[in-house]
């Protein structure tokens, strides 16, 4: 959520770089230099750490050891010192290196073999594509008659930092699933008004309409991607935000081609992400809630861990998120 209000503010600050630049290909230079900075993190790795968490799930224990002690120094703490010796980091390492355990890495194809894992990343990644592509007819609503730019590209990048102040808000006290259930329904029942009665409705309503349309639906998307980040396993946490993600800049792109296809392409186009975003509404239903929850860590571990979520119906509140996974585990 962070990082996306850093994304707000490079949206809201572009304008501003292109009226100073004056030449496309200038400005497109200054962001691949920019952007090509990056590289810094893979050349050096001590600026940007493998996660721990990652490692140890992974059995990659020795280079866990060696950054979890580098935090622990790096904090002013001594690893060793420690009040109960079972419970140091010395310890803990040392249980889990047991054995000398060999690195077990895995790819998003395992998600195949996983029922529950699958079926929730394939319903966060189709409302990440909702959140994506219903926005082009909100956004085309906001201004139907000339090819205005400037009100909804600004209005589009407050509305982005509104959707994550909300979820600030709303996503640790209200849970993930009901608050995604709820932005997918507003996302949805908005589009469907304006669908069904956008002529017969008056200016102000259609305009408040969109934007509440924007709201939700941005909020939908970054909420998709933190609930992915939750729901799949730590082995593969990062390919599966990559699927969601690209799910999400796969709706955007549907954008531009309202206005290749016309009025009639754009009417189909609304018919269809409406349609989808009433269907994500009930698959939504079927997600488990995470908030509070142990976080999975291996493929086996999501679907069981789901699975009994799913069959208690109501989760309990008193597991917390651990680094460390156990012993028996």
């Amino acid at each position: 959520m962070g990082a996306g209000l850093f994304s707000v503010v490079g949206t809201l600050l572009l304008p501003g770089l292109a009226m100073l630049v004056q030449d496309w290909r200038l400005l497109q230079g200054l962001n691949a230099l920019v952007t090509g900075f990056l590289l810094l993190f893979w050349g050096f790795p001590a600026l940007f750490p493998e996660s721990p968490c990652w490692l140890l799930a992974t059995g990659q224990v020795t280079q866990a050891g060696r950054i979890l002690w580098h935090f622990a120094e790096a904090s002013g703490l001594d690893p060793d010192d420690s009040s109960s010796e079972e419970n140091s980091l010395a310890t803990e390492l040392a249980a889990l290196s047991a054995g000398n355990p060999q690195p077990q890495y895995h790819s998003i194809l395992g998600l195949l073999h996983t029922r529950v894992t699958w079926r929730n990343g394939l319903i966060l990644g189709f409302s990440s594509l909702i959140g994506g592509g219903i926005r082009a007819s909100f956004l085309h609503r906001l201004a139907p008659g000339e090819p205005a730019f400037y009100l909804p590209y600004f209005l589009e990048a407050g509305l982005e930092a509104a959707a994550t102040v909300l979820l600030f808000l709303t996503a640790d006290r209200c849970g993930r699933r009901p608050v995604l259930l709820l932005g997918t329904m507003a996302a949805g029942l908005a589009s469907l008004l304006l669908l069904a009665g956008a002529q017969y409705l008056p200016g102000w309503t259609t305009l408040s309409l969109s934007v509440l349309g924007l709201l939700a639906s941005q909020a939908v998307s970054v909420l998709s991607v933190l609930f992915a980040a939750e729901a799949f396993p730590t082995v593969i946490r990062g390919a599966g935000l990559g699927l969601v993600l690209g799910a999400g800049f796969l709706g955007r792109a549907a954008a531009p081609l309202t206005d290749i296809r016309g009025r009639h392409g754009f009417f189909l186009q609304d018919v269809v992400f409406t349609s989808l975003a009433i269907l994500i509404l009930l698959c939504v239903l079927l997600l488990p809630e995470t908030h509070g929850q142990e976080l999975p860590q291996s493929l086996e571990d999501a679907d069981h861990l789901h699975s009994s979520l799913l069959l208690r119906g109501c989760p309990p509140q008193d597991h917390l998120p651990l680094l460390l996974p156990s012993h028996s585990g």
